[in-house]
């Protein structure tokens, strides 16, 4: 839908130039036909439009799903490394690093065909596996949309070499996909998105979609599909410095358009100083270690290939690598406290019976606020993660008053985390 202006709504059509100007951006459906729901969701506070589940609700499973798919948790080289990182050496000392962090996966971006080869990177399927860790692998879309020269090229847009591809991950015990670079929302390529799901589906693969539209309702429709990033992601902080200098106000937006309607695979949570391998050049991260921890649940998504790195496990608190091995990827409900579109958010998450509540801020001064915080029984002993006015991050343990409530303050690119111990 488009504001064409003064608040008037109307469902719009992809643009022409969407695809390369290929294909019609009017729909063809076969009569009796349906159409997709189109929903808004209203409320006299912000919580309604944070904690909605409408794009869930309207949906049918489209099929079964093929196994008992695996989420959780992973590491990802290229959002430090980059391109020379995709090579045979470093995803093997990364796959030892989720190992470490009793992480469930590790993400090898493009060019793994040229850098690493098929033959090695079954070697690394096999080594993660003796580890406990499987692999996802990225790959490029392609087709008449899209001349980017990421390898591999020319997999996913074939029917049968897509599945003589995907026959190949079942072999070598390959987790899980992430196809990028998709052209637009024309009817040709929403059929290629679930054409995708669906021939994964097969052949055991969850899928990760970057480069793509906007998810509605897909995590129920098709039940190998993991995430679709669809924002500005962690990527752009690597690329540019104006991207770090405006990290958390655009963290302060994405609770309430983005990540609202479904999964977000934003790929953050840099514990690094710098976006660069040796921590030490490259774009400058303004935020806090307790703000990485926070936007670990404030950002939800089933998989989460965060931007930690090996240094990590001697280079960072203890503390926030503790937090970061044990947080969860999925969860069973979610409660927003406090915030306002790019200035600061609060809120909380329940994974089983467990509560954590999680806070930045992107204004100028501290957020100070003496929150409500029912989900933590009286008396329960908390673990309160918080930033200092330097953005030095510690730990404190504290016990829930008879009131239920915790007064908190977050300075400018801090975070706050707060959960049973």
């Amino acid at each position: 839908m488009v504001n064409k202006q003064g608040g008037d709504y109307c469902i719009a059509f992809p643009q022409e130039g969407e695809c390369n100007g290929i294909g019609s951006v009017t729909p063809a459906i076969t009569l009796p036909g349906m159409t997709p729901w189109r929903t808004i969701t209203l409320g006299a506070t912000l919580a309604p439009i944070v904690e909605t589940t409408v794009p869930f609700d309207l949906v049918q499973p489209k099929y079964k799903a093929s196994q008992e798919y695996i989420y959780g948790k992973g590491s990802w080289s290229w959002i430090i490394g980059m391109d020379p990182s995709c090579n045979f050496d470093e995803q093997k000392r990364y796959i030892d690093f989720s190992a470490a962090m009793g992480y469930q996966s590790v993400l090898i971006d493009a060019f793994w065909d040229k850098q690493i080869g098929y033959d090695r990177i079954e070697e690394l399927a096999r080594y993660g596996k003796e580890r406990g860790v499987g692999l996802f692998l990225w790959y490029n879309s392609n087709g008449s949309w899209n001349d980017a020269p990421q390898t591999p090229i020319g997999k996913m847009n074939n029917h049968l070499v897509r599945r003589q591809e995907m026959a190949w991950m079942q072999r070598a015990g390959i987790r899980g996909i992430k196809v990028d670079f998709f052209g637009g929302d024309k009817q040709n390529m929403m059929q290629l998105y679930e054409d995708i799901l669906v021939d994964a589906n097969d052949f055991g693969l969850l899928v990760i979609f970057h480069g793509c539209t906007l998810p509605r309702g897909w995590e129920r429709m098709y039940p190998n599909y993991a995430a679709s990033e669809a924002v500005l992601a962690s990527e752009n902080l690597h690329f540019g410095q104006g991207s770090c200098d405006a990290e958390a106000r655009n963290a302060c937006i994405h609770p309430f358009i983005r990540n609202t309607v479904g999964a977000m695979d934003f790929g953050g949570s840099a514990l690094n100083k710098y976006y660069g391998a040796d921590n030490q050049h490259g774009t400058v991260r303004r935020t806090s270690d307790v703000y990485a921890l926070a936007t670990a649940v404030l950002f939800q998504s089933p998989v989460q290939h965060f931007a930690l790195a090996p240094n990590n496990l001697e280079d960072a608190p203890a503390w926030a690598i503790d937090f970061m091995k044990q947080v969860p990827t999925t969860w069973d409900e979610v409660k927003f406290i406090d915030g306002y579109p790019g200035k600061y958010v609060v809120l909380a998450r329940r994974h089983g019976q467990r509560w954590i509540v999680v806070g930045i801020n992107a204004e100028d001064t501290p957020y100070t606020a003496t929150l409500s915080l029912p989900m933590f029984e009286k008396g329960a002993s908390l673990k309160v993660y918080s930033d200092d006015t330097q953005l030095n991050g510690s730990v404190k343990s504290v016990k829930q008053n008879k009131k239920q409530t915790l007064k908190v303050v977050i300075p400018k690119n801090g975070g706050l985390v707060v959960k049973e111990s």
